[in-house]
């Protein structure tokens, strides 16, 4: 075998080789198996994990917007007429959480902590200042005695010789600092004093600023990745007890702030939020990307706070029979002490056309009033979001009230928050960094299919080569017999002899 017959095998062997590995470690996906294995024990809620000081301490700035419907026709509404409300805002706030108190429990299995929250006014990102700005909207304390005292004649009697007393009407005007923030209510006041349950000060975000929800227990993810950050308990509880299934008082998902990594576009992924009382769930809608890193958008469909009618899992969240909201609608009273709140998306957006008519001044807009989540489907990381929640007052006739005769059934809304948050630079590049290192290593068989390609051309050029050479040696060489006429060997026959070809011309 001549020099240049062992290098053409020797690169056919190596091209194979390289080839069939690359191909093989591909199908089998092996290095992208390690990476996730990889990733799914760097992601978890322990100490010294790769995103344990994130979860604790968010980096990324959090904003809170709250904007007002400030109602411009008290006196026609109570009459019967339609409300006309204009929206105001927003007044927007820095909010600054952390998870404080943080403590593994359960063998390291779990940990547990308080999600603390404060707020700072920003006044550049304001429409106005909240000391100064008057808001006319629904009186909710006197609402919530209303319906309190609802069905007891003397107990509403004396109540509303209470409110005509003091001057406490259906509707109130205040700051907006003192809508948010606290007040002293009249009604409140005079009640107090014979009832020690009830708080004189009232405020959409009273007790809010710099306090907590009460202590979670997450699951750090060491188990099973899908479990990390999924809460445990709350206020000690695994199951809620405001509600009448087992379903709807589920404790179900995270509390929001982190999600497992690897995530698919056909999963829910679940929210618990003590703000409305229950668990949420959210499905994916579309790829986008956040500062060039690739995200899923999951987004609540229609089907969260559909009628029972529309989806009969939601049955459980009637309070009563009687009780039951339709699409759109979440009365959440058994969290409220009774009053009369409920929740929805801004301007009723997903909600029954009906609610957004009874209201002028409501456009429900898609861009505006939806709730969504961007996540980075490899880390699990939110790279952008925001929260839309609306806060609504049931108002109708009560029996013992005259004020309430002219009402009809009416959700009246109150004000909306927006509770945002977009991935700061520093946090991006630090994604970025984790990402291409993901991608790397994931890909890094392609270096064997790339090699084994570059192989297989020099196999080709080599194979060309030998062809070519071949041929050029058959060119230069010819046969003619010995002598003119061809003898005969009586032995061997007919015999030729090999001579160089001679030109004609010579």
């Amino acid at each position: 075998m001549t020099r240049r017959s062992c290098a053409i095998y020797a690169v056919g062997v190596i091209c194979a080789t390289l080839l069939v590995v690359g191909i093989g470690l591909i199908a089998s996906q092996t290095f992208r198996r390690l990476m996730h294995n990889r990733l799914k024990k760097e992601i978890v809620l322990v100490e010294g994990s790769r995103v344990f000081e994130s979860w604790k301490r968010p980096p990324p700035p959090v904003y809170m917007e709250y904007f007002f419907f400030n109602v411009t026709n008290v006196d026609e509404f109570l009459a019967g007429a339609k409300p006309v409300v204009n929206q105001v805002g927003p007044y927007t706030y820095r909010e600054y959480r952390y998870k404080d108190n943080v403590t593994m429990v359960d063998d390291g299995k779990m940990v547990s902590g308080y999600n603390t929250k404060s707020f700072v006014f920003l006044m550049d990102k304001s429409v106005g200042d909240p000391a100064l700005d008057n808001i006319t909207t629904v009186n909710i304390p006197a609402w919530a005695v209303m319906n309190k005292v609802k069905g007891s004649f003397w107990k509403s009697s004396m109540v509303s010789i209470w409110m005509n007393s003091i001057g406490s009407g259906l509707f109130t005007t205040r700051t907006v600092d003192e809508l948010l923030w606290g007040y002293e209510d009249p009604l409140l006041a005079r009640i107090a004093p014979s009832n020690p349950e009830v708080e004189t000060i009232f405020g959409l975000m009273y007790k809010k600023n710099g306090s907590n929800d009460g202590e979670f227990v997450f699951h750090t993810g060491e188990q099973n990745y899908l479990d990390y950050g999924r809460v445990e308990t709350w206020k000690g509880q695994s199951q809620l007890t405001f509600w009448n299934s087992n379903q709807s008082n589920s404790i179900n998902g995270s509390d929001g702030s982190a999600f497992h990594p690897l995530l698919k576009k056909d999963e829910r992924i679940y929210i618990f939020t003590p703000d409305l009382c229950r668990s949420i769930y959210m499905e994916f809608e579309k790829d986008v990307e956040v500062r060039g890193i690739p995200a899923y958008r999951f987004t609540p469909p229609r089907s969260v706070l559909a009628s029972k009618e529309e989806n009969p899992a939601n049955e459980g969240f009637c309070i009563t029979p009687q009780e039951c909201l339709g699409t759109g609608l979440l009365k959440v009273s058994p969290c409220r002490k009774g009053a009369p709140v409920v929740a929805s998306f801004p301007h009723f957006y997903l909600a029954d056309s009906k609610y957004a008519a009874a209201i002028e001044g409501m456009s429900p807009e898609r861009t505006h009033h939806q709730t969504y989540l961007d996540l980075n489907p490899t880390t699990g990381i939110i790279v952008r979001g925001n929260k839309r929640a609306q806060i609504n007052i049931l108002m109708n006739r009560i029996s013992g009230f005259p004020k309430t005769r002219g009402l009809n059934d009416t959700i009246f809304p109150v004000m909306f928050l927006n509770e945002s948050v977009v991935m700061d630079e520093a946090s991006a590049a630090r994604v970025h960094k984790l990402l291409m290192i993901v991608t790397v290593v994931s890909n890094f068989p392609l270096v064997f299919v790339a090699l084994g390609g570059i192989m297989l051309l020099v196999l080709i050029v080599l194979l060309m080569r030998e062809r070519k050479q071949k041929a050029s040696s058959e060119e230069n060489t010819s046969y003619s017999p010995v002598c003119e006429k061809e003898k005969e060997d009586p032995q061997n026959g007919t015999y030729i002899g090999l001579t160089p070809k001679v030109d004609a011309q010579a």
